[in-house]
Order: C-alpha cells, then sequence, then structure tokens
C-alpha cells in the first residue's frame, strides 16, 4: 500500500515537474519570439543649427508673459501683441513665404501653399499661452521666471517648454526651410492658438471650424504631447519616445448633500450629517475606482516596448498571459502608469461649514474624471451613482456634469504611413531612442481637429527625465540648448519629408 502511495506521488511529482518544464518553455519561447519592432533607419547627418541664435530667440519668447484666462478673453493681450510682432522681426523669411492670419483676435494661422494642392495637407500646432507662476513660489526660481534667460546651456522661463520651445524651433525649421528654397508639395498649416491653457475654445476651436468650413482634410496632426523619457521606465536602459496617438476625455461632476443644520453641541446619528454623508461618498468614489486593464493603448505601448526591456520585466511584459495580474498591480502603484491603464478619479473641491460649532446644511464637492478611451461619459456617470447609491443611499447625493465634459479621443492607427513617419523622424534626429505609441492623459488643442483628420499625433521632442518633469507648470521650467537644436531638426526634418507627396 505504501508502495502504491509513493508511486502515485512519485506520478504527481513527475505530472507537476512537466507542467513546470512546459510553462518555462512557454515563456523562454514567447520571450524570445517578441523581437524589436523599431525601425531600423541610417544614419542622418546633423543638421548645422544656429544654437545661439535661435535659443536667445526663444529667451525673447519667454519674456512676454502670454498669460490666459478662461474668463478674459483680453487678459494679457497686450503681451500676445508683442509677441506677434516679435515672430515677425525674427522670421521675416516665413512671413513673406506663408499667409498669416489673426484668428478670434489672438490665434495664429499660417498657410504654406503647396506646389500639387490635389494632396492632403499637414498641420503643425502648439500654443502661444503659458500657466501662471504659483502665487509664492517666484523665489523659488534658480532665475526670474520671465527672464527668458540664457546660461549654463538651459533657456529659463515659463514657457521655454510648454510650450513657445515647440513653437519657435517650428518657426525656426520653416525659416531655414524658405532660406534653402524649399517648396513643400503639400500645403502646410501652422496653428497656434492663444488659450490652450484654458481649453483651446477661443483659439484651437475657431482655427479647426475655419479649416472645416474651407473643406480642408488632413494629412496629418502633430501637437505637443508625451516625451523622451529618459529613466524612468523601470527596465528600460535607453531613452524612449512616446507618440502620443490618443488622448483622454474629461469629466467633472458637482456633488451635493443636503441635512439639517444645527448646533455642533447635539451632533445627529452617526453618518447622517452633510460632512459626513460626503466623506463616506468620496471614500466610495476614492475606493471603487473603474477598472484598470493593460489594453488598448496601453497594451500596445508596452507590447512595443517590452522586447527592448532587460532582466524580468521583459520576461513579464512578453508573458501577460500569465504575469499580467503581477504586471497591472505594478504598473497601478505609480500614477504615470496608473492613468494609462483606468479612467481616473480624482478629488478636487470639498466644501462645508463656516462655523466650528455649526452642523452645515449642505456640503459640495468636485471630482474630476479623465476618461480612457472605451470608456464614455455616460458609462462614468452610472459609476459615480451607482456607487453613491452603494455608499449613502440612493438619490442622498445630487449629481451634476461641469460644463467642459469631453470623450476620449480616436484612436490614431500605428499602421500607417502617418504614424511611420513621425516614428521614423524621431529615430533619425534621436539615434538610439526607442518609440512606442502612448497615450495623452491631459488635454491639447489637437482635440479640436479631430474631424479633420485620423491621423492627429501628440509629440513634443523634448527630452525629460524624473528631475525634468516636476518643471512642467512647476518652478524652474527650462530647456537645454542641445534638446532646442534638436527640436528644429525635428520639425526641419518632420516637414521636409512629411510635405513631400507619396512615393509612387
Amino acid at each position: 500500500m505504501i508502495a502504491g502511495l509513493r508511486a502515485v506521488i512519485k506520478k504527481i511529482f513527475l505530472a507537476l515537474l512537466g507542467l513546470v518544464v512546459v510553462l518555462v518553455v512557454a515563456v523562454a519561447v514567447n520571450t524570445l519570439r517578441k523581437g524589436s519592432r523599431q525601425l531600423d533607419v541610417p544614419p542622418l547627418a546633423v543638421l548645422p543649427v544656429d544654437e545661439q541664435g535661435a535659443a536667445q530667440r526663444l529667451g525673447e519668447a519667454v519674456r512676454l508673459s502670454t498669460i490666459s484666462s478662461r474668463e478674459d478673453a483680453t487678459l494679457n493681450a497686450d503681451q500676445f501683441l508683442q509677441f506677434h510682432t516679435l515672430l515677425q522681426q525674427r522670421f521675416p523669411k516665413t512671413h513673406a513665404a506663408l499667409k498669416r492670419e489673426l484668428v478670434a483676435d489672438l490665434s495664429l494661422l499660417y498657410t504654406w501653399p503647396g506646389s500639387k494642392p490635389e494632396l492632403k495637407p499637414i498641420l503643425l500646432l502648439a500654443h502661444q499661452d503659458v500657466v501662471p507662476i504659483a502665487p509664492g513660489t517666484e523665489g523659488d526660481w534658480a532665475v526670474p521666471p520671465f527672464s527668458g534667460e540664457v546660461k549654463d546651456g538651459f533657456i529659463w522661463g515659463r514657457g521655454s517648454w510648454d510650450d513657445k520651445g515647440n513653437l519657435m524651433s517650428q518657426l525656426e525649421a520653416v525659416e531655414m526651410l524658405v532660406a534653402s528654397g524649399f517648396q513643400p508639395e503639400r500645403t502646410v498649416y501652422l496653428a497656434y492658438g492663444a488659450d490652450e491653457e484654458v481649453s483651446g475654445l477661443r483659439g484651437a476651436a475657431a482655427m479647426a471650424a475655419l479649416l472645416k468650413q474651407r473643406g480642408v482634410q488632413l494629412d496629418f496632426v502633430i501637437d505637443e504631447g508625451l516625451l523622451i523619457l529618459d529613466g524612468i521606465l523601470p527596465g528600460l536602459s535607453q531613452p524612449a519616445a512616446l507618440i502620443g496617438v490618443a488622448e483622454k476625455g474629461y469629466m467633472s461632476v458637482a456633488l451635493s448633500v443636503s441635512a439639517t443644520p444645527g448646533h455642533s453641541s447635539m451632533p445627529p446619528k452617526h453618518g447622517t450629517s452633510a460632512i459626513a454623508m460626503m466623506s463616506t461618498a468620496l471614500k466610495q468614489l476614492e475606493d471603487k475606482q473603474l477598472p484598470a486593464g493593460i489594453r488598448g493603448v496601453g497594451g500596445e505601448m508596452f507590447d512595443t516596448i517590452a522586447p527592448e526591456m532587460s532582466g524580468f520585466s521583459r520576461v513579464a511584459l512578453s508573458n501577460l498571459w500569465l504575469f499580467g495580474p503581477v504586471v497591472q498591480k505594478q504598473l497601478e502603484g505609480a500614477a504615470s502608469t496608473n492613468a494609462m491603464l483606468r479612467t481616473t478619479t480624482a478629488l478636487t473641491i470639498v466644501n462645508a461649514g463656516n462655523k466650528e460649532n455649526v452642523l452645515p446644511g449642505r456640503a459640495d464637492a468636485t471630482v474630476n474624471f479623465r476618461i480612457l478611451p472605451g470608456d464614455t461619459q455616460a458609462g462614468v456617470l452610472e459609476h459615480v451613482t451607482s456607487e453613491l447609491a452603494n455608499a449613502v443611499g440612493e438619490g442622498k447625493v445630487a449629481v451634476t456634469t461641469l460644463p467642459g465634459a469631453k470623450e476620449a479621443s480616436k484612436v490614431a492607427p500605428t499602421d500607417s504611413g502617418q504614424y511611420r513617419l513621425v516614428n521614423k523622424t524621431i529615430r533619425e534626429i534621436f539615434p538610439g531612442t526607442l518609440v512606442a505609441p502612448g497615450l495623452m492623459v491631459a488635454a491639447t488643442d489637437s482635440v479640436h481637429y479631430e474631424e479633420l483628420s485620423d491621423h492627429v499625433f501628440k509629440f513634443s521632442p523634448v527630452r525629460a527625465n524624473a528631475e525634468d518633469l516636476k518643471r512642467f507648470h512647476g518652478t524652474n521650467e527650462r530647456l537645454s540648448i542641445n534638446n532646442y537644436a534638436e527640436a528644429i531638426r525635428f520639425y526641419h526634418r518632420l516637414l521636409s519629408e512629411g510635405a513631400k507627396a507619396p512615393a509612387p
């Protein structure tokens, strides 16, 4: 009997061992089978750029405090108009060759007519406006935030990166191309809104509507967006350029709870005051967020970079069928990667009470959602009402969708010639940089142009490490002179290749 039991145990052990061997072989084969998806591009001669002159011109642009306002369309109008004059003075050949239109008072639309008007045009976007300096932080800057100072190899100041760096480098590239006698075959549009930081509804929306009215359909659009990340993605030693092929939607909901006001010396039953109910409601939304998943754009991004990773990161990302739950849990632990996997929930505003000994009769809150492609506003609203009913009871919390909501964008296909062009240009100008599609989690002007093209990309040719990311909309914003020259080369190459007629 004991011998028989031993035989059974041995068979089970051998079967399990065989299963483990099969599993290990399957994982190894699957990992090795996933070869690199990076484009192989020949070396490109480095384009000479007047780096110091370009840096000084960007510094001049930064000195103009073009801060926009959602409520006041005329705020700092003098600064915007001075900026327009500066552009005309610093890029005379561009202004001689391109048609310039002023749209919605402060936004700029340039048209560079192509020699083959039957071809679909291309559109480059950037924005003139910048965000304000956080009150009380002015003294934390290494240089005054609107000095536009060029020192220590950087152009410093608000807007040097976001987004005058893109705008000015595009015009530097156009000026060089015009000076060289280049004639685009496709018509080229440049559109520079004046209110991107406050939604783009006056500038980009108006320019998009104007182009639509004229019957324009675009071959591709490129706007600010994702970056060239260095040392940020675990397991990846090389810099990774992420091309935004989609943008998350946006929706904020206002929550309101009413209760009987009273004196704090006689509080009501536990959990029934306005503040208590609102706290319970908000905790429910924070704890029960919409589901995450390695799918869609995020899934394609990780699938693209998996073969370039080292160690267990490569094995795990190449075998999500086995390691998916472990990988997802790790990705959900970091704010930047969590945002790629789900519609995010952010508790942003809470208001209740005005005296320490009075129970308020009302509590209000605002919750912001950034909607993942594939999710919808209606689905988010259904989730909110369902979770609030579970937390405090049906109908206890009033829910209102605030103005400005928009669905997630379309997803630009990555198997297109347009995506390949942007991919190839990055690989040419930034040798050794990996390229993958990515999801833009913040808002850009490009969403206003979705009806005009199926190929809308969000990418800034800006290098960034973890320390640099803190400067975005923050203190000590800056752009290196070397990187700025690379940005000029990027747009020069993109325009010279993208404005050509397709090969027969």
